[in-house]
């Protein structure tokens, strides 16, 4: 039977820089790894609000734009979480839709009530600090791979 309480020191493996290396690497762009849901929750509640505010008939027209908004906003979210070194420099897109999001309920709707209004800017700010939560995360991120970049 094998000795398992033996254990040896990481330091003397062969491929220690390498597995350091790619350890940074997997974990450099998480640095808001906590918003990737919070995005996904967004974009699907955004996706379903016209049926869970019940204005599917007194506004139809924002109910295939909040459908098709909140989709786009749930795909940013997977797109984050699963190449976030690719997809964070999207995260102004986000902020785009916030602000749409924001001012669509005048421009797509037809005389929208207050419920409507309220709902569509809650989620229109949500989404505009999120995004701005992502694109500073990678911003940040931008600048200090710059920094660590040596001269040629």
């Amino acid at each position: 039977m094998a000795n398992l309480s033996h254990r040896s020191d990481i330091t003397s493996h062969p491929d220690v820089t390498e597995m350091r290396a790619r350890y940074d690497r997997m974990l450099g762009g998480r640095d808001v790894a906590l918003v990737d849901g919070p995005v996904f929750l967004l974009g699907l509640y955004c996706a379903v609000s016209p049926w869970i505010l019940h204005y599917t008939t007194s506004q139809p027209s924002l109910v295939p734009h909040n459908l098709i908004v909140g989709i786009a906003i749930g795909l940013l979210a997977l797109g984050f979480t699963a190449a976030p070194e690719r997809m964070y420099g999207l995260s102004w897109a986000m902020c785009a839709l916030g602000v749409w999001m924001i001012i669509a309920p005048w421009i797509v709707g037809d005389s929208p009530d207050a419920g409507v209004v309220v709902n569509n800017i809650i989620i229109g700010a949500l989404a505009l600090v999120l995004g701005l939560l992502c694109a500073g995360a990678s911003v940040a991120k931008g600048g200090s791979r710059a920094s660590r970049t040596p001269p040629m």
